[in-house]
């Protein structure tokens, strides 16, 4: 084997090596977009204002409107209302365009997703009515949408039940 072959083929080896440590990255990097991604998604469910706010809106009988919040929940709760909203508004983008899975976001929220879409269906087409814009809460509405139908194909199973025998 003369000289230029052997250059060839540690040029050919370290080519390989290079493109097989860049994928490596590439997969390392992309893990620890997730990582990120879940770790985001649990800071925005542990903020006080947060948490306040869902609950609150969890007390409101199902099919709200704008009248029936102002009653229940006095003259800020649609400050609640805004601050869930938004919160599944922010997230159904991000699922919407793969920064987090669906399965993510379903292991984390399916059922606070879901139950403040049955509360505040009515409070959002009347914002839309109110504002003249069909925008308004469209991705709280996707994510919503799209929760529910992962839930009629599958029904929700508790994790205490679906993995009660894990180690």
């Amino acid at each position: 084997m003369d000289i230029s072959t052997i250059a060839n083929l540690l040029n050919a080896v370290a080519v390989t090596a290079g493109v097989i440590f860049a994928a490596t990255q590439i997969r390392d990097y992309r893990r620890q977009r997730r990582r990120d991604a879940m770790l985001e998604l649990v800071r925005s469910f542990q903020s006080p204002p947060f948490t306040r706010a869902l609950h609150r809106i969890n007390s409101l009988p199902d099919g709200a409107d704008r009248q029936t919040i102002r009653e229940i929940l006095g003259p800020d709760g649609e400050d609640d209302v805004f601050l869930v909203g938004l919160t599944w508004e922010s997230l159904g983008v991000l699922a919407f365009r793969h920064e987090v899975t669906l399965d993510l976001m379903a292991d984390f929220f399916s059922g606070a997703i879901v139950i403040s879409w049955r509360k505040l269906h009515i409070f959002v087409e009347e914002d839309r009515g109110s504002l003249k814009r069909e925008t308004v809460w469209e991705w709280f509405q996707w994510l919503a949408e799209r929760m529910n139908e992962r839930e009629k194909k599958s029904p929700p199973n508790p994790a205490h039940i679906a993995h009660r025998d894990w180690k």
